[in-house]
């Protein structure tokens, strides 16, 4: 990407706010080193506790080398020792009583302790409504990273706006037909929107955004790119317009660098991966991961485990459960039987994991972050979701993108050994597989494109640095 000219000459300075979750963490940071390439001067605010779990978790010269990047904090009224997953609704609520006062203390710090300029913009992502207020007291103009789909952006505005009707209490069961977007059934929508939704906290912090801070934004930029979600941005473009500037993922994914990847992982990846999947054959492994938060019930995880086992397919399974989960019981002799084709590991870099030859497809509760990456790989999905943007995520995947399968779930929301065999078979060696791994492939080729100079992202950002620069 070519640097501002206006950048470098005038030391224009961006703060980035973050949350603490990884999956918000590190598409912010891949932004943030982006920006920092064209010559503006970035600092990272986030929480005192993210900071903590970020400075264990980076490359000792990540940010302490960087003259361009540095990293601040503030407090969320919380000690770092508070369980923030398992009381969630009280950590939200802290960080929106104590957040804004200190976030902005912390600016009015660095600018009379370092007698650095002003901040030329200052941006967030969706769930820090509140910052928009800060940017606002402070004059700084703001921006919001979208670290979803552009769908799910258009699905929140046109909900939380009464654009469009959608399943209530009193019809559950309607289905939603949104400009750019193929019908929706209730189980395509994400949860946070349904009737059945009981996570009350982050659908507050939605409509907070959509209602109270989204005219705040100068700027709504997303973390996707206008090939993949061409119809739905145009669809927003004369309601709040949002400009693709992704995939924000591992630039290693798409063979554009020998840089590595900008960006955190909180847990040590198991070192036996690679060299496991270096002696399988090409195409012949199935990659099962469901990311960090996702609890799965017990009856779940078996019928996967008996799936994988009587599939005949070789597989990496990733577990990881969350901390203080209980650990997770596998069916008897699972393991043993399996240990000539398969390995169950805690945790794995998922970027090596998705680029090497030997992975056929991809198992995966398709966070976006997650589906992201796979589409920069290039690797065909089993979407298997669970909550908030993932049912969205599943059906671009399938019925948008047309670059993987949906499991079905039975009666009780489970889904059986059969079903996800069934999407093994279909998806490796089905009349289906071969579209799929070719639509898999152009999708690559196009995220590629879209980061590369001129592309279509690589442009937008471009637009973004100059009207940033304009204004000084």
């Amino acid at each position: 990407m070519a640097a501002s000219k206006e950048a470098e000459g005038e030391g224009v300075h961006v703060l980035l706010v973050m949350s603490s979750a990884q999956g918000h963490i590190n598409p912010m940071l891949r932004f943030g080193n982006r920006l920092a390439s064209m010559g503006l001067h970035i600092t990272l605010a986030t929480t005192d506790y993210a900071r903590h779990r970020m400075l264990h978790s980076l490359p000792s010269n990540t940010l302490s080398h960087d003259t361009k990047i540095r990293l601040e904090s503030f407090s969320d009224g919380l000690p770092l020792d508070f369980d923030r997953k398992t009381h969630v609704d009280h950590f939200i609520d802290c960080l929106g009583k104590f957040g804004p006062p200190n976030l902005s203390k912390l600016i009015n710090d660095l600018s009379a302790h370092n007698h650095s300029p002003k901040f030329s913009c200052i941006i967030t992502n969706p769930f820090l409504p509140w910052v928009a207020d800060v940017a606002v007291q402070h004059g700084i103009p703001g921006a919001l990273l979208w670290i979803q789909p552009s769908a799910l952006y258009a699905i929140y505005y046109r909900f939380y706006n009464n654009l469009n009707p959608f399943p209530s209490q009193h019809d559950p069961c309607l289905t939603v037909q949104l400009p750019g977007l193929p019908l929706l059934q209730p189980a395509d929508l994400p949860s946070f929107l349904l009737p059945s939704n009981r996570l009350v906290c982050f659908s507050k912090l939605l409509s907070d955004l959509f209602l109270d801070h989204l005219s705040k934004f100068k700027w709504v930029l997303g973390n996707s790119f206008t090939e993949l979600e061409k119809d739905v941005v145009e669809s927003m473009a004369e309601l709040y317009p949002i400009k693709p500037i992704g995939p924000l993922v591992p630039s290693t994914l798409m063979g554009l660098d020998e840089g590595g990847d900008f960006g955190i992982d909180l847990w040590k990846p198991d070192d036996r991966c690679i060299e496991w999947l270096d002696r399988m054959p090409v195409s012949s492994v199935v990659y099962v991961s469901f990311g960090s938060l996702v609890v799965l019930s017990t009856k779940q995880m078996e019928n996967i485990a008996l799936a994988l086992k009587n599939s005949g397919r070789q597989f990496l399974w990733v577990i990881k459960l969350p901390e203080n989960a209980e650990p997770v019981s596998l069916p008897t002799g699972f393991l043993e039987e399996t240990e000539d084709r398969g390995l169950v590991v805690s945790w794995c870099s998922q970027t090596e994991v998705l680029v090497h030859p030997a992975v056929s497809c991809f198992m995966s509760h398709c966070g976006w972050n997650s589906t992201l990456e796979t589409v920069a790989a290039g690797v065909p999905i089993i979407a298997f979701p669970q909550w908030t943007d993932q049912p969205t995520n599943a059906k671009l995947l399938v019925d948008v993108f047309e670059m993987g399968l949906r499991v079905e779930p039975d009666e009780d929301g489970i889904v059986s050994q059969e079903e996800v065999v069934r999407c093994i078979e279909e998806i490796t060696k089905g009349p289906k597989s071969e579209k799929l791994k070719r639509n898999a492939v152009r999708w690559k080729e196009a995220a590629k494109m879209a980061v590369a100079d001129q592309g279509s992202s690589d442009r937008n950002i471009q637009i973004f640095v100059d009207e940033i620069v304009g204004r000084l």
